[in-house]
């Protein structure tokens, strides 16, 4: 399921679509008699139309055509973004070995050690990392992202994200999948460089100024229902960059799965439908590598059953005068 809209333009807003594996796409408002209907009010009846959408799958008289003819757009626009930091052992343990302070003069394997003990004892505690990102990062699974100039080290993070529902607020770790609508791909894109304050690293982390961008969050293609995925944790993600592999890991190295995730965000805040989990990111980010994103690179990202998608960097082109301005500011 996604949102698509014509080529020629003729509803650029995009349109509820139904999809098959064959690459052919089915206008879910005409198939239902709903025109005003929206991905977001089908998840808020998503027991009601999931049913339908089973037999509209397998409607061969349904008016379908091709995927071609279309842009895809993110799936959903969700009202709600939860991103989550620090939940794949291996990405944490490279991350705290790539941020060595200057005056840390520790070996990499003590510092790794480290690392590896406290992923241990956050496994042993079940404390999951959930912050807030903005709607507004989003953009489409084939959109060119801009690199905002001022992003010095701007880096890739794909993901597994988690399509709410269902309302959930304060439910149990073992009730927490069946709020869970359906699963797409997120690329949660971080200015390594402004991640942490300089100005007053005693408040931490900045991740307004580091992760949220326009078009910061590639998202989609397609939302795939809950059931067609039967265990979202052994699932392989992987990203390329310009063709060569950076990230390639299963889910299983989460710290805290997709249950845990969604029930701890509900503890704090009510999920609504149509609201995206993003649930952390492996290892093979570009500070392991040394290698940042920057202007004309390609991103192919690709997690098991969810398809693809494919994201151009696109250095910002700002004026002179404003240039001057934001080098003044600049942490």
């Amino acid at each position: 399921m996604g949102t698509l809209s014509a080529s020629d333009r003729t509803d650029p807003s995009g349109f509820p679509a139904l999809v098959t594996p064959e690459g052919q796409a089915a206008d879910v408002r005409a198939a239902f008699g709903e025109p005003a209907l929206t991905v977001r009010g089908l998840l808020e009846r998503w027991d009601e139309f999931l049913p339908r959408l089973r037999a509209l799958a397998t409607d061969g008289g349904a008016v379908r055509r091709p995927l071609a003819e279309f842009r895809v757009h993110a799936p959903v626009e969700p009202r709600q973004v939860f991103q989550s930091g620090a939940n794949y052992r291996k990405h944490v343990i490279d991350l705290h070995v790539a941020h060595r302070a200057p005056s840390d003069e520790r070996s990499e394997e003590e510092r790794r050690e480290e690392a590896a003990a406290l992923m241990d004892r956050r496994a042993a505690e079940d404390l999951p990392y959930v912050f807030i990102g903005l709607p507004s990062a989003i953009t489409g699974p084939y959109d060119d992202v801009v690199l905002p100039a001022w992003a010095q080290q701007p880096d890739w993070e794909l993901e597994l994200a988690a399509v709410i529902g269902r309302p959930a607020h304060q439910v149990p770790v073992d009730e927490a999948l069946r709020y869970v609508a359906g699963y797409t791909i997120a690329n949660d894109l971080t200015d390594r460089a402004t991640v942490f304050r300089r100005d007053m690293p005693q408040i931490g982390t900045d991740w307004l100024r580091s992760k949220n961008a326009p078009g910061f969050t590639p998202l989609g293609p397609w939302i795939v229902p809950a059931e067609s995925i039967p265990d979202p944790g052994d699932l392989r993600v992987t990203l390329k960059l310009n063709g060569e592999t950076m990230q390639d890991e299963s889910t299983k190295d989460m710290i805290s799965d997709v249950a845990r995730m969604v029930s701890y965000a509900s503890q704090s805040a009510q999920l609504l439908p149509g609201d995206v989990v993003l649930t952390g990111s492996p290892a093979g980010n570009g500070m392991h590598w040394g290698r940042l994103l920057r202007d004309g690179d390609v991103m192919d990202g690709s997690l098991t059953g969810l398809g693809a998608q494919r994201t151009r960097c696109v250095a910002q082109s700002v004026p002179e005068h404003v240039a001057a301005s934001a080098a003044e500011v600049a942490p």
